[in-house]
């Protein structure tokens, strides 16, 4: 039987799995009853519909996935007295297309807030703290590389 700290690991690995296939409503879904936002853009998107409007507005695709690699290191997961958990990761995003080498296009580190729901983990709040960033031409759709 998975302990807590596995299905929160789950997760984490959860979301960076979904976003690398471009299921955006699997993405969604993990913050059914939570929030993300960045130190890009600390507006808090809550819930499954505002967090797969960012994705799908901001995202590009190329059939059907953005071509990126996420790499999820130097997770550490503390439990909170109350039952809530937190967490803190590093991300590297890879990404590589017929016009573009494979190189790393983002990094930085996640900021996480659990809360247990009807018997099952999910995310309270995400942020998302990005510290470097490289070529996303590719990544975001022009809106999104504009603002």
């Amino acid at each position: 039987m998975p302990t807590d700290r596995d299905a929160i690991a789950a997760l984490i690995y959860a979301y960076a799995e979904r976003l690398d296939a471009g299921d955006f409503e699997g993405v969604a879904a993990l913050f059914a009853h939570g929030g993300l936002h960045s130190n890009k853009n600390p507006a808090i998107r809550r819930g499954s519909a505002q967090v797969i409007e960012v994705y799908r507005s901001t995202v590009a695709l190329y059939d059907g996935s953005p071509s990126t690699k996420h790499v999820i290191t130097n997770v550490v997961i503390e439990s909170g007295a109350d039952g809530s958990a937190a967490a803190r990761s590093y991300f590297t995003v890879l990404q590589a297309r017929p016009e573009l080498p494979l190189q790393v296009i983002s990094v930085g580190r996640y900021h996480d807030r659990f809360a247990r729901v009807d018997g099952f983990w999910g995310f309270a709040d995400r942020l998302i703290l990005v510290d470097l960033i490289g070529d996303l031409r590719f990544h975001l759709k022009r809106a999104a590389v504009a603002s």
